[in-house]
């Protein structure tokens, strides 16, 4: 870990467990360091780049405010993994895998606007709209609804992996078991929700001349009505996130019931990586917003991600006040989109793919008129080293379960 103290203008210093910042990241922490509502530190994760407003991968306290772009449009973004009794042998064949995506496609929608074809229902649609009046006019709407239990497009995920359990000094231990693993978020209705509030916290920020160094960072007093009603929606958006997370989870163990009919599923994990959350640090009450990073507190179990082509991690918390108690909440991209898909080669990416069922490439529609080029966004490459990133936070988190993908299903 890293620690920047900034003087002339600047409030806070910076704790960092991210090697390397791109320039643009830097930038961003600059801009953090000196927000009037920021408490303590900035604290940059290993696997810190470029986001609106805020590096994906930073974790920030704010006094009596809530930032709506430093926990971003995907409210409620997450993982789920569900661990199995099935050995990882039942599921060698390459064959198998495919089929096994292939019926799994059936069940969830997949892609950036592909929704389920019929309204789904949930009593959380009820109950926000009884308990929000006539805010509620702005959601759920009809869309939430038809996006219910769907994975979405980007770096979203669906994947089946095989385990390898680590002791507590990360050697191997164990047999190799099957894993089930979902990244997805709040879909439409997260960034719905962040884009209201955050022309709010513009317009308020703005009338009461607050200086801030990024009007992106605009916030809202946690105390005021529009403050409170961010805080309220938002929380209805990590329930709705991981009420789509459950969903396509229970679709997935269906599928694998049907290809091993005696599996038993052992234990289930969920978290989310974008969400602000009222917690206790350095003795006072804060409002901590981790952007791309995860919860780790003393004993807590994360999951923490690499790309399509490389390992994940399930980890446990060693609870460092240093990091507000976070950790990772993936590899993190060391390329743009753009950067990828115009400067990877197709064959550098399938061979980086060796070995693991998944969709193949398709046509990038950034490129505009280019469209020949092939979206290569999602490539292992596209990504920093995983057991780097998990190396440079072994303060923060003790890895126990390395998982290794064997179809890795995306939008």
């Amino acid at each position: 870990m890293k620690w920047e103290k900034f003087e002339n203008g600047y409030s806070v210093p910076v704790k960092s467990w991210c090697e390397n910042c791109e320039d643009g990241v830097m930038k961003q922490v600059l801009n953090l360091v000196k927000h009037p509502a920021v408490f303590d530190h900035v604290a940059l994760m290993p696997d810190a780049h470029l986001g609106y407003g805020m590096p994906i991968g930073g974790v920030i306290a704010c006094d009596g405010a809530v930032i709506p772009a430093a926990v971003g449009v995907d409210i409620g973004c997450g993982m789920i993994a569900v661990e199995t009794d099935i050995s990882a042998e039942r599921f060698a064949n390459m064959s198998f895998r495919r089929a096994f995506q292939e019926k799994l496609k059936e069940r969830i929608p997949v892609g950036e606007g592909v929704p389920h074809r019929k309204a789904q229902y949930w009593k959380g649609f009820e109950e926000y709209t009884a308990n929000n009046g006539m805010r509620s006019n702005l959601w759920p709407s009809k869309l939430d609804r038809l996006n219910l239990g769907t994975l979405g497009g980007g770096n979203h995920f669906i994947e089946l992996q095989r385990s390898t359990a680590l002791d507590g000094n990360g050697a191997p231990e164990g047999g190799s078991k099957i894993w089930l693993m979902i990244h997805s978020g709040s879909r439409n209705l997260g960034k719905r929700i962040e884009e209201y509030y955050h022309k709010i916290a513009n317009r308020l920020c703005t009338r009461f001349r607050v200086p801030l160094a990024d009007p992106n960072l605009a916030f809202l007093p946690i105390a005021e009505a529009d403050g409170h009603n961010y805080f309220t929606d938002m929380l209805f958006a990590l329930r709705y996130a991981k009420e789509n997370r459950r969903r396509m989870m229970e679709a997935m163990k269906a599928t694998v019931a049907e290809f091993v009919p005696s599996v038993n599923f052992l234990r289930t994990i969920d978290i989310h990586h974008n969400y602000a959350v009222c917690e206790e640090h350095f003795g006072k009450k804060v409002f901590v917003h981790r952007k791309g990073a995860t919860s780790a507190k003393l004993n807590e179990i994360g999951i923490i991600p690499g790309s399509m082509g490389t390992a994940s991690y399930i980890v446990r918390g060693l609870g460092n006040p240093d990091s507000f108690m976070s950790c990772s909440h993936g590899a993190g991209r060391r390329m743009s989109r753009i950067a990828a898909s115009t400067n990877l080669t197709v064959e550098a990416c399938d061979k980086a793919m060796n070995g693991i069922v998944y969709e193949r490439w398709h046509t990038y529609k950034g490129f505009g008129k280019s469209k020949h080029r092939l979206d290569l966004s999602e490539a292992p490459q596209a990504y920093k080293d995983i057991e780097a990133v998990i190396a440079s936070e072994r303060d923060l988190v003790e890895p126990r379960v390395r998982l290794v993908p064997l179809a890795s299903l995306k939008g």
